[in-house]
């Protein structure tokens, strides 16, 4: 992301020396490995906050203001403000449409229509053509993925096996979805168009899909039986549902509105808005809420005592406050990443990376690794896309190769990787979403990471194309003509990102 030029009072006149530019962030990870290894401490907060005060000490070292080190912070948390209000809005729907009965009835019903065996390739599947559809993931994981959730409790699949199916599907649905925001920045910085950059994303994301597809399959079949214990828990959690809650099609109702919404190309964010409205309404006329309660469910989430720890445990959360200490987690990562921008850090480190680039293979597995690395020091995956974007597109094109092949590099190490580390935005937003509890030292729930599958193979496979030249479009005549247009609008383009 560039840093507009009235927004500095100064800009800084030289670049950092490679070392002085890796050592805030080899210091801040240091910190940050202290923090969680040593005292089994989930709480990247303070290394963040550290990460921060050392990048700007590095800024004023190069003659620097603290204003522009100020400026390039608040200029990434403002580009990132969309993904923010979606985290509030999906706080708010996750305890509204447990009140209202939609959740449980989603989990009921997955309770008594799914077949065990089958769930795991099922919860992926129902994932990515909701969030195709809907064009977020983040949306798709704090609503479906939540149900899906419980109906895997119920089914006494592991959890980390559901929230891989659902983070592997949801970011699927994501990555090939033209209304996901990633999905039109990565073409919007590399200089394609949106259905270009989708269509030479599928030989990477169908067959990381079928491969997951298979194994999710084969895993279900053999981890979950058909034996009396698992048909008696079932029966128990549907009828603690019908206990606590009317259980109807009509409290489907926001889900359809919302994903009717997504389909005729809505703004994600007034949609979202009033499936909670609407789901506040039914929580009134059909659940027996009050106006001050679903109040509370949208403010600190719903809260039930059905004496049912597993309902329990699935049940009570959601609410805006539950996304707070995520918000200021996705807010210091955020700054750190603008610090790292505007003294020049990232670039330097880039550069250093660039320059030996000499073989399209190399060069692929480089953008990809770089977009990945992005993700995890400045934990936003719209500086993954954004940054190595723009960096890498003259060497591409030096090359002589489409800069498609770089929009799907950018989207694989970062969209599809950002779920995957936990202090990212992505990861962080997951873990509260679904209550893997990692932040409260349930580190054990991090075996998540591997099995989302979906997310990891997607990079493999666009590397392994890298290296033998599968799928590797050279760039086309016309594509050459139109790169000095592009590079004229890429300013353009980041700024109604911005405001979009």
């Amino acid at each position: 992301m560039t840093t507009n030029d009235d927004e500095l009072t100064t800009q800084h006149e030289r670049l950092p020396s490679l070392g002085m530019a890796i050592l805030p962030i080899v210091l801040t990870l240091g910190v940050l490995g202290l923090q969680i290894f040593y005292y089994q401490d989930f709480s990247p907060h303070i290394p963040l906050l550290i990460g921060i005060a050392l990048t700007g000490l590095l800024g004023a070292h190069l003659g620097m203001k603290w204003l522009d080190v100020r400026a390039g912070i608040f200029h990434v948390i403002h580009v990132s403000m969309p993904s923010l209000a979606i985290l509030i809005i999906v706080g708010l729907l996750i305890g509204v449409w447990i009140a209202s009965g939609t959740v449980p009835t989603l989990i009921y019903y997955g309770l008594t229509i799914l077949s065990p065996k089958i769930f795991l390739p099922a919860a992926m599947l129902v994932c990515a053509l909701v969030s195709i559809s809907l064009g977020t993931s983040w949306g798709t994981v704090g609503t479906v993925g939540l149900a899906l959730m419980g109906i895997g409790a119920g089914f006494e699949v592991p959890m980390v096996w559901t929230a891989g199916a659902v983070v592997s599907g949801a970011f699927f649905g994501d990555k090939m979805s033209p209304l996901s925001d990633t999905t039109n920045l990565a073409p919007a910085v590399t200089g394609i168009t949106v259905f270009e950059h989708i269509r030479n994303m599928m030989p990477t994301a169908i067959p990381s899909m079928l491969i997951a597809l298979v194994i999710y399959s084969i895993a279900g079949w053999n981890m979950v039986g058909d034996g009396d214990a698992s048909f008696e828990t079932i029966t128990v959690l549907t009828s603690t549902l019908q206990e606590n809650f009317v259980i109807s099609p009509i409290t489907l109702l926001p889900v359809v509105v919302v994903l009717g919404l997504a389909l005729a190309k809505k703004p994600p964010l007034p949609s979202l808005f009033l499936g909670g409205v609407i789901g506040g309404i039914i929580a009134m006329a059909m659940q027996g809420a009050g106006l001050h309660d679903v109040f509370v469910y949208a403010q600190d989430g719903y809260t039930i005592a059905s004496g049912n720890d597993d309902i329990d445990t699935l049940l009570n959360r959601g609410g805006i406050q539950s996304m707070m200490r995520t918000i200021s987690l996705m807010l210091l990562a955020l700054g750190f990443g603008g610090a790292l921008e505007s003294t020049g850090v990232l670039e330097r480190i880039l550069t250093a990376v660039i320059s030996p680039m000499k073989r399209f293979g190399s060069l692929q597995a480089t953008a990809i690794g770089t977009a990945f690395a992005t993700n995890v020091v400045a934990g936003d995956p719209y500086i993954s896309i954004a940054l190595p974007g723009r960096m890498y597109a003259p060497v591409y094109r030096g090359l002589g190769y489409s800069t498609k092949n770089l929009a799907r590099a950018v989207e694989e190490g970062g969209t599809m990787m950002s779920p995957l580390i936990p202090w990212n935005a992505g990861g962080a937003f997951v873990i509260t979403a679904l209550g893997l509890g990692i932040m409260d030292g349930h580190l054990e729930n991090l075996m998540y990471i591997p099995l989302s599958f979906v997310c990891w193979l997607s990079p493999v496979i666009g590397m392994f194309y890298g290296f033998t030249g599968l799928f590797s479009p050279r760039a086309t005549d016309e594509e050459k003509a139109g790169w000095a247009e592009n590079d004229e609008s890429v300013k353009d383009v980041e700024l109604e990102l911005e405001t979009a």
